[in-house]
């Protein structure tokens, strides 16, 4: 792994991501896009892992985005990785839901990072944006795209073309956010979102994901047909039958993630 990307499994079932460059806010350089590619992949190829939390270093910012230095000098394109995207991040292919606990602000790149996880859960001080408009440029790392898809559009739109940024309150309340936390609370209240997850059937949490990212994009009629297609993909495992199983025989149900 990266320095400046750590990776440890923190409980049964979880793995946490921390970006540590607190001294540069956070931003991505080649090393975090290459620790963050690298943390995909370990997360996806280890079936002691069901869920990932994703928080950084420091309190006052979450991810800068960008490492400008490095873009100033001509080197934007170590900041995306094959197949990963911006970050090593943004178009990562992954079956496993990750949380973003965010602490402090999430502007530019950093909110594009945020809105690739599946859940975010911040800390009352965050603060979210997409300033780009700002400077001339546009968060085309999936920041217009996905937001736009996660809240309201006539939302988005103030948000995107402002650049200001929103409380973590206001994102709460437009739907951007799934738990606000007391300051300083974010990672443990990450945490606790994950555990609730964790002890659920990992191949059910896994096709509920993949569906509802399809959902948005699809109409009533072939949501039905993904569903259908999901359910045939679980049925005869080994975990479609302990549930039941276990629910007839009152005890709590074991997964094997097969």
């Amino acid at each position: 792994m990266s320095e400046t990307v750590r990776y440890e499994i923190v409980e049964d079932w979880i793995a946490k991501v921390t970006i540590d460059r607190p001294e540069k806010r956070n931003a991505v350089n080649v090393e975090v896009a290459q620790g963050m590619a690298d943390a995909v992949r370990r997360s996806e190829a280890d079936d002691a892992v069901r869920i990932v939390v994703l928080c950084s270093s420091g309190g006052e910012v979450f991810c800068a985005g960008a490492d400008l230095k490095a873009v100033s000098e001509g080197r934007g394109l170590e900041l995306y990785v094959d197949g990963f995207g911006f970050g090593g991040f943004v178009e990562a292919k992954r079956r496993k839901p990750w949380i973003a606990a965010i602490g402090g602000q999430a502007l530019a790149g950093g909110m594009e990072i945020a809105l690739a996880c599946d859940m975010i859960v911040a800390g009352e001080e965050a603060k979210f944006g997409l300033p780009e408009s700002k400077r001339g440029l546009l968060a085309g790392a999936g920041g217009v795209s996905r937001l736009a898809k996660v809240i309201p559009r006539n939302v988005a739109t103030e948000i995107i073309v402002t650049g200001d940024p929103i409380t973590a309150a206001r994102a709460y309340e437009i739907g951007l956010l799934n738990r606000v936390v007391p300051t300083g609370q974010h990672i443990e209240g990450a945490l606790a979102l994950a555990r609730a997850i964790a002890v659920n059937a990992p191949l059910a949490v896994q096709g509920g994901l993949a569906l509802a990212k399809q959902a948005i994009d699809l109409s009533d009629e072939d949501g039905m047909r993904a569903g259908d297609a999901a359910i045939a993909s679980l049925r005869g495992t080994e975990d479609w039958q302990e549930g039941p199983l276990a629910f007839v025989e009152k005890r709590a149900p074991v997964w094997k993630g097969r």
